[in-house]
């Protein structure tokens, strides 16, 4: 029944319909600043009206476009107007109603032009905008001025550099660039995000938690930070909690990162790496609830992060992301398991970002799965032996959380090597 009545209106009616009930949803949130007493442009009529001016000229100009752009100037002059008498006598002069005048006429031209979803979108994104004033200002007061500097150097990294980076393969070793921009980007915007949150909630969180976001952007930094403030002999429990589970986010991260780009591989390292991340995220907050429960709410942030997306920095990452896959490559091709093995290792000194993911372009190909899947475990559980002596030597050695560092994080190596029995 309801089908039949709809058909027998005119193909327009529905359209208008739609023009009238977005065009109504902004002018009654914008009816709300007249309540409060002040001084403002339109309402439930005027911006229906709108709505419907915009509709008529789009209808009336058929496939001309300039009928429509006179429309808008003349409704962007009345506008003007109503922005100007505010300037004059009103203290809050904002121009938010006028723009949203002119965000009605154009989405009553999208309808027109059959853009349903588009127009109702843009209604939808501008009432949020104009709901949420007070929620986004007060947003914008966490936020540092530098910080749109570092969202800048993120765009510039992926919506800027990615796009022109050629995506094919050069060279004996099937370098690619595209590729290698990729990895660079997937490292840093895990890193950045980590970054955002802790800067975002800086002063508001306790020191697991900090050690939790830490683990995300870099588990060795963590560490170091961690054990330089458990050289006070305070805490110990929370600060060897801390940094167990920030080894074990680590872990997290890492199988992130490799579903990324080698998701045969990530099958194979996945389920034993969440095992880990599992039992050390888990252990080290239950060691870490031992100690005093007022550290747990204390508002120091636990170490002192910096900006991820330093342009010399995602250079020389795409530097040492190439020299480890050609390294992986020789290493396979002239040293056998071996060699890729002993590299694994040493990678665990530094840092094991650049040598996993040169394994997950390299597995399947120049590396088995097998073979990536042992390097990349080998060369988590040496990174976490390096941790741990780091913990011990910065938490002054003797001290007791020096040793239930180092004797965690030997602990969390030693089970790391444990899947390498059923690889």
């Amino acid at each position: 029944m309801l089908p039949h009545l709809l058909g027998l209106l005119p193909p327009d009616a529905l359209k208008l319909v739609m023009v009238l009930f977005l065009s109504f949803l902004i002018g009654l949130e914008r009816e709300e600043l007249k309540r409060g007493g002040r001084r403002t442009f339109g309402g439930v009529r005027t911006f229906p009206i709108i709505g419907l001016v915009g509709y008529a000229l789009a209808y009336i100009a058929r496939d001309q476009v300039l009928p429509i752009i006179l429309g808008f100037a003349v409704v962007a002059g009345f506008l003007f107007l109503s922005y100007w008498h505010k300037l004059r006598y009103s203290v809050e002069a904002g121009m938010t109603t006028e723009m949203s005048g002119l965000v009605v006429y154009l989405a009553a031209v999208l309808i027109h032009l059959d853009h349903l979803w588009l127009a109702a979108a843009i209604i939808v994104a501008c009432l949020l905008l104009l709901e949420l004033k007070t929620d986004l200002e007060r947003l914008s007061g966490l936020i540092a001025p530098e910080e749109a500097l570092t969202f800048t150097k993120f765009l510039l990294l992926s919506a800027v550099i990615l796009p022109i980076v050629p995506n094919a393969d050069f060279g004996p070793f099937h370098l690619n660039p595209f590729k290698t921009w990729l990895v660079v980007l997937a490292v840093s915007g895990v890193s950045y995000g980590s970054y955002l949150i802790q800067r975002l909630i800086k002063g508001t969180h306790g020191t697991f938690l900090s050690a939790i976001l830490g683990g995300i952007y870099s588990s060795t930094a963590t560490t170091v930070a961690l054990a330089k403030r458990a050289a006070s002999g305070q805490e110990p429990h929370v600060y060897s909690g801390g940094i167990l589970a920030a080894s074990g986010v680590m872990y997290f991260r890492v199988v992130a990162l490799v579903f990324a780009f080698n998701r045969p591989l990530a099958m194979v390292v996945g389920p034993p790496l969440l095992a880990l991340a599992t039992c050390a995220v888990l252990a080290g907050w239950l060691w870490s609830r031992k100690g005093d429960p007022a550290a747990l709410a204390g508002a120091e942030p636990v170490a002192e992060t910096h900006n991820p997306l330093e342009l010399k920095a995602a250079f020389f990452f795409a530097v040492l992301f190439l020299v480890m896959m050609v390294t992986t490559h020789l290493a396979t091709a002239h040293l056998g398991k071996g060699g890729v093995y002993s590299l694994a290792a040493i990678m665990g000194l530094a840092d094991v970002d650049p040598f996993i993911m040169g394994l997950t372009q390299e597995a399947g190909a120049a590396t088995s799965l097998h073979l990536a899947a042992v390097g990349v475990i080998v060369a988590t559980a040496s990174n976490n032996l390096v941790k741990g002596g780091y913990a011990w030597f910065f938490a002054k050695r003797a001290s007791r959380t020096a040793t239930w560092c180092f004797l965690m994080m030997a602990g969390l190596a030693l089970l790391g090597l444990v899947p390498l029995g059923w690889l």
